[in-house]
């Protein structure tokens, strides 16, 4: 089912789309990667993983490190230390389970 006019407008409304998730993640840098991981299956990494893949895929230089660091909007490491939290075993049980289920969907 098409939804989109044209490839073109799919892309621009898609593209504006994922920047407004980006901005609603640095937004509520409250919650935590592993909550992300445990509920719904990915996290900041993940969308700086994919821009890495993806750039790759077309031929483009964004390393995983550049990805991320475009998604959290600084390092890695300067937003591990201004906002996450230590992982509770729940929270590690929970995200243990939730790749498993990614692996099932591959």
């Amino acid at each position: 089912m098409t939804i989109f006019a044209d490839d073109a407008t799919r892309d621009r409304v898609e593209a504006a789309a994922f920047r407004r998730l980006m901005l609603h993640l640095a937004q509520r840098s409250d919650v935590q990667n592993i909550d992300l991981m445990g509920h719904t299956g990915f996290c900041r990494n993940c969308l700086g993983d994919w821009l890495h893949e993806e750039a790759e895929k077309q031929g483009l230089v964004l390393s995983k490190d550049d990805g991320r660091t475009h998604v959290y909007g600084m390092t890695q490491a300067e937003w591990k230390a201004l906002h996450q939290q230590p992982a509770t075993q729940e929270q590690l049980d929970r995200m243990a389970e939730s790749l498993a289920k990614n692996e099932a969907v591959r």
